[in-house]
């Protein structure tokens, strides 16, 4: 069947295919937001330390980015379908393990394996999004699987509270077993097998580790330097039996920074003689020829930044300084989801009017918005309810950039390179998400480590009792002032908790503050992104 305009219409089987591929996605987006919410439970339980907290939220996004581009050139090589089915069954494992984990190092392991499973899934859903759906079904299409990404994000925290307030942390990973098996059925006999078209011979082994080594030394640098010290050494660095000692010259960050700059510009220069020598490459970086691609991956960058490093901060502030119970905390994050769910159905409306970019520039003004006026408001004594009226504004541009942006992004890239386009697209997002995280923890651990005793000093608490209180909470992630909050009178400062649990509040509350204005900065570069996307999609239409 063919429309007026000679466009194939697709097929139902198309179309529910559609819908178990987002479901899919929307599987793995969820789980790397889920776990901000029960962070810390977790943290309580498996005694985690801030830098551990970034790494269960972190490692994830930062093996997908690793990984993303490689599988997604061996999905148009090998088979869609087959790799999205490979990466539910890793993913499911990883799933199972990360529920039974005990210590904190399973905990991060098993996050590697979902990590590993879901680089499989993602590349594999929006190229065939790309590969069935042609001229105006490819939009509606890419509006769904923009709509999924960000309701997915925004629904997590939702989840991720009922499931541990009712039940327990574990449940976060455990839900991922039936939905995953009920997804591997359903995508047999509804997703099709599609295939990128092979042009080049070789397997680019020598990509992929660039790229790997790249972008996971670049997040680790940004996680590990508040603790390691960004110049000089803290504390001892130790991997396996190797140990970077607390004496040496020069801290393994820069080190870090300097290897990852190092990885990514051969990465660069590799794909180029790989380009040049026509051999197949991991980047095809003609893609970036197209001035919508190179823009609107910048802008995705930018979104995913802002998101998750909101997603990480606020659940940490609810409920240790502001004292709110995990489902409490979740339904003040709600209000995102609230908000991405409303916009998202209305994009399509607005695309009408003011073109796809037009409305990614719109959504993201409304972000930026959003997370200015929390920063604002936001105090170690403000309701719950006031903070998420600006989450909700935030919430609105999230389903508005979302939605159009992923088919803007890939709206000029030909079909037979999609899986790579897909996959750049997709990376970009990861990387966002991991730095997000990184940068945000980065921020509320550099800002704790000043509002913390400045705030118990304003309180007439000081000496080397106080500054331990302090530390304590920044490794912590605010967890000690819940125990303390918990305790009463019963803990170890007697009669000053009250006066010490108020102080570490106001300190804790400035520094998220801190951290949501970094955020505010990233997606303000988005919104630059995203004028600078609307140009280029004026310019490629005339």
């Amino acid at each position: 069947m063919t429309t007026g305009t000679g466009t194939p219409a697709p097929s139902r089987r198309d179309w529910l295919g559609l819908a178990v591929l987002s479901i899919g996605l929307g599987l793995i987006v969820l789980d790397g937001t889920i776990v901000g919410i029960a962070l810390p439970a977790i943290i309580g339980d498996l005694h985690l330390d801030l830098t551990d907290a970034q790494w269960v939220n972190s490692l994830y996004a930062v093996l997908l980015a690793a990984l993303l581009l490689s599988t997604g050139n061996l999905a148009d090589r090998w088979g869609r379908k087959r790799i999205f089915l490979a990466g539910l069954i890793v993913f499911v494992s990883g799933s199972l393990l990360a529920a039974a984990a005990s210590t904190a190092g399973v905990l991060i392991g098993a996050r590697a394996v979902q990590a590993v499973g879901a680089a499989f899934i993602m590349p594999s859903t929006l190229s065939t999004v790309n590969a069935v759906f042609r001229g105006k079904y490819r939009a509606a299409a890419f509006g769904v699987w923009g709509a999924v990404i960000s309701g997915a994000a925004a629904v997590g925290p939702l989840a991720g509270g009922a499931l541990t307030q009712w039940t327990s942390w574990h449940w976060i990973f455990l839900v991922n077993l039936p939905i995953g098996a009920l997804v591997f059925i359903a995508a047999i006999p509804t997703v099709p097998e599609t295939r990128g078209e092979r042009k080049r011979p070789g397997v680019d082994v020598d990509g992929a580790l660039l790229s790997a080594i790249g972008f996971g030394a670049l997040v680790f640098a940004v996680i590990e330097g508040p603790d390691l010290g960004w110049w000089t050494p803290k504390y001892d660095l130790t991997v396996f039996a190797w140990v970077w000692p607390r004496d040496a010259a020069i801290s393994a960050v820069p080190v870090a920074f300097g290897t990852a700059a190092i990885a990514l510009v051969l990465f660069v220069v590799w794909e180029r003689h790989r380009e040049k020598v026509r051999r197949a490459a991991l980047l095809d970086l003609g893609l970036f020829s197209f001035s919508t691609f190179s823009w609107g991956n910048l802008t995705a960058a930018m979104v995913a930044v802002g998101e998750f490093a909101i997603i990480f901060v606020l659940p940490l502030y609810l409920i240790n300084a502001l004292g709110l119970d995990i489902m409490g905390a979740g339904l003040v994050l709600a209000a995102m989801a609230v908000g991405a769910f409303l916009s998202g159905a209305t994009a399509r409306h607005l695309a009408a009017k003011f073109g796809s970019p037009g409305t990614v520039l719109i959504g993201l003004g409304l972000e930026v918005a959003g997370v200015l006026a929390l920063a604002l408001i936001l105090g170690p004594t403000t309701p719950g309810w006031i903070i998420a009226i600006p989450l909700t504004v935030y919430g609105l541009g999230l389903g508005l950039a979302s939605a159009q942006l992923t088919g803007t992004v890939l709206g000029d890239i030909p079909t037979e390179v999609s899986g790579q386009g897909s996959a750049t697209q997709s990376t970009v997002r990861q990387i966002g998400s991991a730095l997000g995280t990184a940068f945000a923890g980065a921020a509320l651990s550099i800002s704790l480590a000043l509002t913390l005793p400045a705030a118990l000093g304003d309180a007439g608490l000081t000496g080397t009792a106080a500054d331990e209180l302090a530390d304590a909470t920044r490794q912590s992630a605010g967890t000690t002032i819940a125990q303390l909050r918990a305790q009463g009178d019963h803990s170890s400062l007697g009669d000053e908790s009250a006066t010490a649990v108020d102080a570490l509040t106001v300190g804790f509350a400035d520094a998220t503050r801190w951290a949501l204005l970094v955020a505010t900065v990233f997606l303000a570069l988005g919104f630059i992104g995203a004028l600078r996307l609307r140009n280029a999609a004026r310019t490629h239409q005339a």
